[in-house]
């Protein structure tokens, strides 16, 4: 039978949608109801990841795209339900964004991989011990190195940054302190003082002529023929040492730095 009606198509159920869609993949008015009517799989999947360091937003739209793949692939011939085949490809989905996404750092994967091993391993040995493992402990559950253990315990940092706006520590005096605050800043002020330091170096190798035309230019802003009426001489000389303490300037700066 042929249903050409986008009404017509609402009123059949997931098996028949399937069905059709299944005889014809072209069908895209098929294909956006069956999305419809299973975004409640993508939404319950979505949640279950919620407070991991990423929006539910994007989690959603993972899985969403996710269940749009399993819907592409879903043989309705093989006889189980659709939602047995699509949750383990949405929740594999929503896991590979975690690994390769999410993480702060480029940590590599073999890293990525034992740290969440490291994590169930936690959970067993605090379960069977009573306590929290050590590092070594957990490297001789999982057979491998402390090395690696501490290696994947520390990269593990990378997965969700820690608020610069944290406090920095539990010491009473430190509560108001946040980490941002203890992050260092450039000094601006040093390159300042260095300046300084190498132009008073620099006015000591003027006369003193000289030095009346710098402080006169540089200093007091006063213009050359104001600087050449103070001084008794004639503008032409001012402008003629200026150029002159200009270009000593250059020479001696560029050996300085």
């Amino acid at each position: 039978m042929n249903l050409t009606s986008e009404k017509e198509y609402e009123k059949m159920d997931v098996k028949e949608l399937f069905k059709v869609f299944s005889e014809d993949k072209s069908n895209t008015v098929v294909r956006n109801i069956l999305i419809e009517k299973h975004l409640y799989l993508a939404k319950i999947l979505s949640k279950k990841y919620i407070n991991k360091g990423v929006d539910y937003e994007d989690i959603f739209q993972v899985a969403s795209l996710a269940l749009i793949y399993a819907i592409d692939r879903y043989d309705i011939s093989k006889g189980f339900e659709f939602s047995s085949f699509a949750t383990p490809t949405i929740v594999g989905e929503i896991k590979k964004y975690f690994r390769d996404k999410v993480w702060t750092l480029r940590v590599p994967r073999r890293i990525q991989e034992l740290s969440k091993k490291i994590s169930n391993a936690k959970i067993q040995l605090e379960q069977d011990n009573k306590k929290s493992p050590r590092p070594k402990e957990i490297a001789e559950y999982l057979g491998v190195t402390e090395e690696d253990v501490l290696e994947a315990m520390e990269a593990a940092y990378g997965y969700q940054p820690v608020s610069l706006d944290m406090p920095s520590g539990e010491e009473s005096e430190e509560k108001d302190i946040t980490l941002g605050d203890k992050i260092g800043t450039e000094e601006t002020r040093f390159g300042e003082i260095e300046q300084r330091d190498f132009l008073e170096q620099f006015m000591k190798t003027l006369n003193e002529l000289e030095v009346k035309i710098v402080i006169g230019r540089f200093f007091d802003n006063k213009t050359q023929s104001a600087i050449a009426d103070d001084i008794g001489i004639s503008q032409m000389t001012v402008s003629r040492l200026e150029k002159k303490i200009i270009e000593k300037l250059k020479k001696e700066y560029n050996k300085a730095v």
